[in-house]
């Protein structure tokens, strides 16, 4: 029989289905005594209305109905309401049918006629094996859940674990880059002594070479040639700078200002390849802050290389414009491009597609383009030429 808590609690809904109509009042008196709420029908199809309305916990089936065979109506109950469990009335001697009905998923069987209290204790029994499948079912759900949830966990873990080990390499490059460049620094820093004792010669031949002088077209290439050691002399103090102190930049540099003083040292070399130059300024882009000289080493280096690859003839394009608060440049040569296998790394120092490099080049633009928080990138590279982005925050 019910417990005391069950009878006190919501009733067990019992739907019963059967044609026999002395079978539905008879079960459906007994079953309301001992606690629970039937609800009765002579039609299979009727009884599946009430199962839909009322999500009863049983139902008692007759195998025999009128409109509709026992096996089939229990197969669609069991497939539309899974949580309701069927307990089928079958007539005796039909014990074959009722194994063949708990195997297509009945709860129970019970035999007509039945034991008022046998019909009880084994509804009863019925509904606490239900009660325990359906928690297990919940627990299985709730371990599929967590099951899931630790899966998208240890995916996430994964990802986390790649993009660190990816971040991990790639600081490590860089930490191998700067070493490289640090022993470069210092070794820059050993050399500009001796640079600049036959810098230092070579201005003043040419001062004296411009005493003697009266040749318009000798002294404009020597004034070009002071200018140019005066550069060079100047990126010899700025590497100075660089190793013994913090750099400290305030300046606000127009950067097609810097370009056109890049390319001003390349025209003899231009004129002489019959190079095509293109400046795509799209706008007058807003100042960074920078060190003038510092960025044009920048150019100077790119341009350098472009001329190298192109040889005699070609086009040499820069375009400036602004976006989302950068100033963007991009510098396209029709050259031969860069070697696929050699992309990733050209800017590593010491790497050198020529003959007569010591790839050093690259690498210093990067770090320069990277000390003012700016990125330089190969946006493309082909047999047909190669194409460099840069990028540089607007200044505040």
């Amino acid at each position: 029989m019910l417990t005391e808590s069950e009878l006190s609690g919501p009733k067990k809904t019992v739907v019963i289905i059967d044609d026999d109509r002395n079978i539905l009042e008879l079960t459906s008196l007994i079953l309301a005594r001992s606690g629970f709420q039937p609800y009765v029908t002579d039609r299979v199809h009727e009884g599946f209305e009430f199962i839909s309305r009322y999500s009863p916990e049983l139902v008692l089936l007759d195998y025999m109905m009128p409109d509709m065979d026992g096996l089939s109506a229990l197969q669609q109950i069991k497939n539309r309401f899974p949580d309701t469990y069927v307990v089928m009335f079958t007539g005796r001697g039909n014990e074959e049918i009722a194994v063949e009905l708990m195997k297509s998923g009945a709860s129970e069987y019970i035999l007509k006629p039945f034991n008022n209290r046998n019909l009880v204790e084994r509804l009863e029994n019925v509904l606490r094996i239900r009660e325990i499948e359906l928690h297990n079912r919940d627990l299985q759900k709730q371990q599929e859940h967590l099951l899931s949830e630790i899966e998208q966990w240890n995916l996430e873990l994964q990802k986390r674990v790649r993009e660190k080990s990816e971040s991990l390499q790639n600081a490590q490059k860089e930490i191998a880059q700067s070493e490289k460049l640090a022993a470069m620094g210092y070794l820059s820093a050993g050399m500009a002594h001796e640079i600049r004792n036959p810098l230092n010669s070579i201005s003043l031949f040419v001062q004296l070479m411009r005493q003697t002088t009266t040749e318009p077209e000798q002294l404009e290439h020597q004034a070009k040639i002071l200018k140019e050691v005066d550069r060079i002399d100047s990126i010899i103090r700025k590497l100075l700078d660089a190793s013994r102190r913090t750099r400290v930049i305030s300046s606000k540099v127009q950067i097609n200002q810097v370009i056109d003083n890049a390319i001003e040292a390349f025209l003899p070399q231009i004129e002489n390849r019959k190079i095509d130059v293109d400046r795509l300024y799209h706008c007058i882009p807003p100042p960074i802050t920078a060190d003038p000289t510092e960025l044009e080493q920048i150019f100077t280096n790119l341009f350098l290389n472009a001329l190298d690859a192109m040889g005699h003839g070609g086009r040499l394009a820069i375009e400036v414009f602004e976006k989302d608060g950068h100033v963007v440049v991009r510098v396209s040569d029709s050259g031969t491009g860069i070697a696929e296998d050699a992309l990733s790394s050209i800017f590593e120092p010491f790497f050198s597609t020529k003959n007569r490099g010591i790839g050093m080049g690259l690498p210093v633009a990067q770090r320069i383009t990277r000390m003012y928080e700016g990125k330089m990138e190969v946006e493309h590279s082909s047999p047909v030429g190669t194409t460099f982005r840069l990028e540089f925050p607007v200044s505040s």
